[in-house]
């Protein structure tokens, strides 16, 4: 019962909201068919598959409001967590923030959802892959493989209805070597896992622990930084690509708790803030990143241009912020592209001359969200380069470094490559601050 099809999600869906008795009622269901494996110093550690559907309901009496969910669909069941909503509802404060339910939408259809998944089999046999060319390399590796289909279904009494499918595969991968000091990583997310290739993405991270053996100290400085898609978006909100589209909110700018925080009040909306090759935009139609039809709300996405020629050309507005400041209310994207150009990382490193290539960050943290500069460590690879080639690895570093200065700081864009749900290039970048050595792998 893990996914429903519209029709069978709807007409569950209507048949909740005709226990409801309240002034409004929305309705979500959620369902999941998913399998992983995991594995470590060459061996699984687990496996297994998940087939889940759970219901919420939000009843509102005026401004109060109560939310009650359940995972089984009997009428009895059904019934139960209608009355439990309201219920809770009858209890709550009225909400100061209150905004009516949306009506009926119109929604984009992204493209479809890959028809051939991932079995039990498949998955055994890409992780044995990877643990075999570990081994044969005398080198250690752990793995995470997971994916599968989920689907979302809305419908309220405004007489809103929505429904999208969607599938995705997620693959990581550590080596490392046999005495512990090489390291490397890989990372990729795809919606089809036809495209997945996980051997390719462990041989990846397997030359990276092999090259990052011997590591040498460098003395921290600014120093002009290649940083692969992972640097720059896994770890989603906390990452430096990500901290930044997170950031794009109007209404923290608008109380003045952000970098998007104008002097005198109000937000930055419209300024020039970054290099002028800085162009991020959504766009649920992406063919290799297709995103969420709606938000939780049910409100629709759309294709919006967030950063244009380094102006912010959007913030974010949720409904309540929107209605009061008589803007647009905005449904937050699924994912973010980052328009680049067609050089792939060898061909960045082969027009350096002197720098550093960050294969990953990690344990990144905010220093100063006014400024949004954050902290962080290299990690799983890093090497310097010299006349256009690695010349030996380094130990990692610590960075202190704000996105909003990074891309002022711009040399050279590569080709983007999907990574986290969005399409993102690695980035040339001068002045990139390193404050102190970390003797970490």
């Amino acid at each position: 019962m893990a996914i429903l099809s519209k029709d069978e999600a709807q007409a569950l869906l209507k048949k909740v909201l005709a226990y409801s008795t309240a002034d409004e009622c929305a309705v979500s269901l959620n369902g999941r068919t998913t399998g992983n494996i995991r594995y470590a110093r060459n061996s699984v550690s687990t496996a297994g598959s998940q087939n889940s559907v759970s219901l919420a309901v939000e009843s509102r009496f005026g401004k109060r409001s109560g939310i009650a969910t359940c995972n089984e669909f009997d009428d009895a069941t059904l019934k139960r967590c209608v009355l439990r909503a309201e219920e809770i509802a009858k209890l709550a404060p009225e909400s100061p923030e209150y905004v009516p339910l949306l009506g009926p939408q119109a929604y984009v259809s992204p493209p479809s959802a890959a028809t051939t998944l991932l079995t039990a089999t498949t998955r055994a046999q890409a992780a044995a892959d990877s643990m075999a060319l570990c081994a044969a390399k005398n080198l250690t590796a752990a793995g995470f493989l997971d994916g599968g289909t989920r689907f979302q279904a809305l419908r309220n009494s405004k007489g809103l209805e929505a429904y999208q499918q969607s599938t995705n595969t997620d693959f990581s991968v550590t080596v490392r070597t046999a005495d512990g000091r090489g390291s490397g990583y890989a990372i990729a997310d795809v919606t089809d896992p036809a495209k997945l290739n996980a051997k390719a993405l462990t041989q990846r991270a397997a030359d990276k622990a092999l090259g990052s053996v011997n590591a040498k100290a460098i003395e921290p400085g600014k120093y002009t930084v290649i940083l692969e898609p992972a640097a720059l978006m896994d770890g989603g909100d906390l990452s430096l690509l990500g901290g930044l589209m997170y950031g794009l909110d109007a209404r923290s700018a608008d109380e003045g708790r952000s970098f998007m925080t104008k002097k005198g009040g109000g937000n930055r909306k419209g300024e020039k803030l970054f290099d002028e090759r800085i162009n991020i935009y959504s766009d649920p139609m992406n063919a290799e990143v297709p995103g969420s039809a709606f938000d939780g709300d049910g409100l629709p996405t759309k294709r919006l241009s967030w950063i244009e020629k380094g102006v912010v050309k959007q913030l974010y507005y949720s409904r309540f912020w929107a209605e009061k400041n008589k803007q647009a209310a905005t449904a937050f994207p699924s994912g973010f592209i980052m328009a680049g150009g067609t050089q792939s990382t060898a061909e960045l490193i082969k027009g350096t001359a002197k720098g550093i290539l960050v294969t990953r960050l990690w344990y990144i943290r905010e220093v100063d969200p006014q400024t949004l500069l954050y902290t962080g460590l290299t990690r799983d690879g890093t090497f310097y380069i010299e006349n256009g080639a690695i010349k030996f690895p380094i130990k990692n570093l610590r960075f202190n470094e704000s996105p909003i200065i990074m891309l002022n700081n711009i040399e050279a864009i590569g080709r983007p490559q999907r990574l986290a749900g969005c399409m993102i290039p690695p980035l040339k970048i001068r002045d990139f601050t390193f404050t102190s050595l970390s003797d970490a792998i």
